[in-house]
């Protein structure tokens, strides 16, 4: 039997939790293998050679030694840090960990779609440390540009069922988003047609100042939320707030 070659790779930790007494289990969002779930050996004490890097909002090159169930990391090397000013404030907090689980759900098992993941995820992060940047906003185009990447684009001009041209005042998720009068869905949300444009906006990476935060969040995450299988725990942490 071949023996198994270890890698490098840079990436991201989106989730860890113990192992025992002195262990960690890192689930990583790499550049070019998707998501990793691996193990930290001694991480968790005091003398571990790299366990500082080994945490959230860190850009690692990571090296892996492929295991039957997990990868040993092996070295960790840290390329970026984007934590200051994201663990300083509750929000950009709270919002970077909605980031880094969002990017946990939509991980692809295609090398260069995970790429992609990486790269957004990396901009995300580093959109978040900028003053001028709202942390909702920054965590809403993250999860608009993520979800096209997977195929789940949203219409926000034309409407998203007969494609008549817009600007519309409604929105319906699972219908793919804005929708006419004609083809509006029961249970479509009301919104400003300014929403929608900021939607489009930041879903294209342009520049947006808005006044309706709240309602593009409402609508972004609502469409999230539709196509997942699963809860962003990190999102009811940013409601309750």
């Amino acid at each position: 039997m071949a023996s198994r070659q270890s890698y490098r790779d840079r990436a991201f930790v989106v989730r860890t939790y113990d192992f025992g007494e002195a262990d960690r289990v890192v689930v990583l969002l790499t550049k070019n293998h998707g998501l990793v779930r691996s193990v930290a050996k001694g991480v968790r004490k005091s003398r571990s050679r790299f366990g500082s890097r080994i945490q959230p909002f860190v850009d690692i090159d990571v090296q892996l030694y492929p295991g039957r169930n997990l990868a040993t990391i092996t070295a960790a090397d840290t390329v970026a840090y984007f934590a200051g000013r994201i663990i300083e404030d509750f929000d950009r907090y709270a919002a970077g960990c909605a980031i880094l689980e969002t990017a946990e759900k939509l991980s692809y098992s295609n090398a260069d779609e995970g790429s992609e993941l990486f790269d957004a995820t990396r901009t995300a992060l580093d959109n978040l440390q900028r003053a001028d940047q709202h942390p909702t906003l920054v965590l809403d185009a993250f999860i608009l540009r993520a979800t096209e990447r997977a195929g789940w684009g949203l219409s926000l001009f034309d409407c998203a069922n007969c494609q008549a041209p817009g600007p519309h005042k409604a929105f319906n998720a699972p219908a793919g988003g804005a929708v006419c009068n004609s083809c509006r869905p029961p249970g479509s949300a009301d919104v400003d047609p300014e929403t929608l444009h900021v939607m489009w906006l930041i879903q294209n990476g342009r520049p947006a100042q808005t006044d309706t935060v709240e309602q593009v969040h409402r609508l972004t995450t609502a469409h999230l939320q539709w196509h997942l299988e699963s809860a962003v725990k990190s999102l009811r942490i940013m409601e309750q707030a």
